[in-house]
């Protein structure tokens, strides 16, 4: 009778000295259930587990939630005196993706990469080629940090806003009644800045959030824009059994209320035959209006929610923490007191990736697990487009196989021309299956800003949060061991000439990413941009000529 590995090794004794030679699979979760890794971390060592409510514990579906957002605030710009013709306006969930930059001053939409290098310009719907966008940006290149030019759209709020700064630039742009200047729009005597349109957009987004009637009409209607799901009870309760659980949102009492009241709203308790909990006994400790990433700083004062009429109570709370009372304000200092935590105790989760993410890993240090729901549809176009990835790699190699046999001392040139409009349009392919905007983590073989984000701040991260529930809480979550690009390419390279390997990591079945749980769209198969490569600008300005 053999014996497998993971019995063998339940007596760490057993462990070879040399594991050299020795063929070891690594078992590894669905697609659609793994939990991916940037940083080492062991379960068993986390006392409290925070969360944040909207698009972490509350999902909202999309494209309708977004639509509702973008509708809300066209209208408000309307009431403020934008054209009447902007009602017309229908949100496109295939266009925008978060993390792009809005530039207020020449009114484009960037993607970029960590150092600040364009990979994608759009002015409105046109997609701006090389040349063009050298015009602008001498060498594709902007200054990330001067935040009073470029407003990064990192959150998942802000994708209505992003395609609505497309539109209203492609409006401005094509209506006879204004005259387009470098900077923005003339009518008569009248100038709109694109700094000006920016700030009046942004006003109208906060308004819509703030005094607007977005809460109201997702409370009316929440089955249609919040996921319900019958795990997230169960997970939370088995969190209960290890740990303390911790909820922290900006949203407002009666607004939670209303939501998690929704989301727990089943006739049984965590398992069926389990009598129904409300939400608050999911909780050790409930904070509203926090304010974050003030909250992760100074925060603000500590007070208690009256739940019966929602309105705060005079003064601030100064006792020990009670089961069941829900508190506004406050901040990650208070919470660390009243959980008895320091801050490697905690992992805070959530899809915020500068509110929720960075603030507490770098003024706190609680390990950090990040939501991203876009992740399934990358998942998706990994598992479906796989045939497009493989002809990248092969290209890869029919090029290394070209130089294979020239070093400094050789004047032979190979000819590269055919094979590189090849790499470009493949590599164009394989954006453009993501979304006009290409991949939410890379453009080519770039690494876009929002992916460098993750890498750096978040310990973990997932599509969703509720994929804990597939790993046990004395899991040790372990970063992949990479010395530099050079080992991790010698080992792809290595995999994926394997014809096992290739089976499994770029032909495996598509039902393993369920489609109904994607939150966007296929896009359009048609070219609408070139992603910016590696090659001569002299390359793209012979291409237009011809």
């Amino acid at each position: 009778m053999t014996t497998s590995w993971s019995d063998r090794l339940q007596n760490y004794a057993d462990l070879p000295a040399n594991m050299d030679g020795l063929a070891m699979k690594k078992y590894r979760r669905e697609a659609h259930h793994r939990v991916f890794v940037n940083r080492s971390l062991a379960m068993e060592k986390i006392k409290c587990f925070g969360f944040d409510m909207d698009y972490t514990l509350a999902v909202y579906k999309s494209p309708e939630y977004e639509a509702l957002g973008f509708e809300l605030t066209v209208a408000r710009l309307v009431s403020i005196g934008y054209p009447e013709e902007l009602s017309s306006f229908v949100y496109d969930p295939t266009f925008p993706t978060r993390g792009l930059v809005f530039d207020t001053t020449f009114g484009n939409l960037l993607k970029v990469d960590t150092y600040g290098n364009i990979l994608v310009c759009a002015h409105g719907f046109n997609f701006m080629r090389g040349p063009d966008i050298m015009e602008l940006y001498p060498n594709k290149f902007i200054q990330r940090g001067d935040m009073d030019r470029f407003y990064i759209l990192n959150t998942l709020f802000n994708l209505p806003e992003t395609y609505l700064f497309a539109c209203l630039v492609d409006f401005f742009s094509n209506c006879s009644r204004y005259t387009c200047c470098e900077r923005g729009f003339k009518d008569g005597d009248l100038f709109m800045s694109f700094k000006s349109m920016f700030q009046d957009v942004r006003d109208a987004v906060d308004w819509v959030h703030f005094k607007g009637t977005l809460k109201e009409k997702t409370v009316e209607n929440l089955e249609k824009y919040v996921v319900k799901d019958a795990k997230l009870p169960l997970l939370l309760s088995r969190m209960n059994e290890v740990a303390k659980v911790f909820l922290a949102t900006n949203s407002d009492y009666k607004y939670t209320q209303k939501i998690m009241s929704y989301l727990f709203d089943f006739p049984h308790g965590p398992k069926s035959g389990k009598p129904h909990r409300p939400w608050q006994s999911y909780f050790d400790l409930i904070l509203v209006d926090a304010r974050k990433p003030l909250f992760f700083a100074e925060g603000t004062v500590l007070r208690q929610v009256d739940t019966v009429t929602g309105r705060l109570k005079i003064g601030t709370y100064t006792g020990t923490l009670h089961h069941g009372i829900v508190y506004s304000g406050g901040s990650s200092d208070i919470v660390c007191d009243l959980l008895g935590a320091k801050g490697k105790d905690i992992v805070y989760i959530g899809d915020h990736i500068f509110g929720d993410i960075l603030k507490s890993k770098k003024r706190q240090g609680w390990r950090t697990f990040l939501v991203i729901p876009e992740l399934a549809q990358e998942l998706h176009v990994w598992t479906d487009k796989s045939a497009i990835f493989e002809e990248l790699q092969s290209l890869d190699c029919f090029l290394a196989e070209l130089y294979k046999n020239l070093d400094s001392s050789s004047n032979e040139r190979p000819d590269i021309s055919t094979l590189q409009k090849r790499i470009k349009k493949v590599t164009h392919d394989m954006d453009m299956c993501y979304g006009m905007m290409g991949s939410l983590f890379r453009s080519g073989s770039r690494q876009t800003l929002f992916a460098s984000q993750v890498m750096r701040y978040a310990d973990l991260y997932a599509s969703s949060f509720i994929n804990l529930l597939y790993y046990p809480f004395s899991y040790l979550f372990r970063a992949a061991h990479v010395l530099s690009p050079l080992a991790t390419r010698n080992r792809q390279e290595t995999d994926l000439w394997r014809p096992d390997v290739k089976r499994q990591q770029l032909r495996r079945s598509l039902s393993e990413v369920p489609t109904a749980h994607l939150l966007f769209p296929q896009t359009p198969e048609e070219i609408t941009h070139c992603h910016d490569e590696d090659d001569d600008e002299e390359e793209e300005e012979e291409e237009e000529e011809e």
